[in-house]
């Protein structure tokens, strides 16, 4: 099994049951590093050197957080720009993303319809983290699965263990 890191972000996680569930899985398996940036970081201080150390240790990464006023939460936005090094892009140096794994899980409390040209919205959840895409992409990072999980203050117990198993099959590919 590939060694993954899991990058969440949940400012309010103790009103997050869907939330609470999905990451339950991360901490079942050894395989699995699951780092809570809310928790690790409070003061928004990130220790952008030891973050980059860390992500060289990985084969496969996942950011789980849920839309927040239509894009990332703040730390991950603020992980992003200081984790994430021009210097990579440079000829000759490691990029330390290039060819990994990548699934992006986002929960929202919208509908799926909501998130439609035509919806109340009028952009999709992918337009509104298109940041987080690009960024991965001029990293040549490989984005695997990008799973949203609409409705998630709304799910139901067998709901949340249903998305659990999809995407740890998604996982498994």
């Amino acid at each position: 099994m590939k060694k993954t890191l899991v990058v969440f972000a949940h400012p309010y996680l103790e009103h997050s049951n869907s939330n609470v569930e999905l990451i339950n899985f991360y901490v079942r398996h050894q395989h699995f590093t699951l780092r809570d940036l809310y928790e690790e970081y409070p003061d928004f201080h990130i220790a952008a050197f030891r973050e980059r150390k860390r992500i060289v240790e990985y084969e496969r990464f996942i950011f789980q957080f849920p839309l927040i006023w239509f894009g990332m939460p703040p730390l991950l936005r603020l992980w992003i720009d200081e984790v994430f090094d021009r210097d990579w892009l440079k000829e000759g140096q490691y990029n330390p993303l290039e060819g990994k794994e990548i699934h992006i899980l986002i929960t929202t409390g919208g509908r799926e319809r909501s998130f439609t040209k035509d919806g109340t919205y009028k952009y999709t959840v992918e337009e509104l983290i298109s940041g987080l895409i690009v960024s991965l992409n001029v990293f040549k990072a490989n984005i695997k699965t990008i799973k949203i999980v609409y409705e998630a203050n709304k799910l139901s117990k067998k709901d949340i263990i249903l998305h659990k198993k999809e995407f740890a099959e998604l996982l498994n590919q």
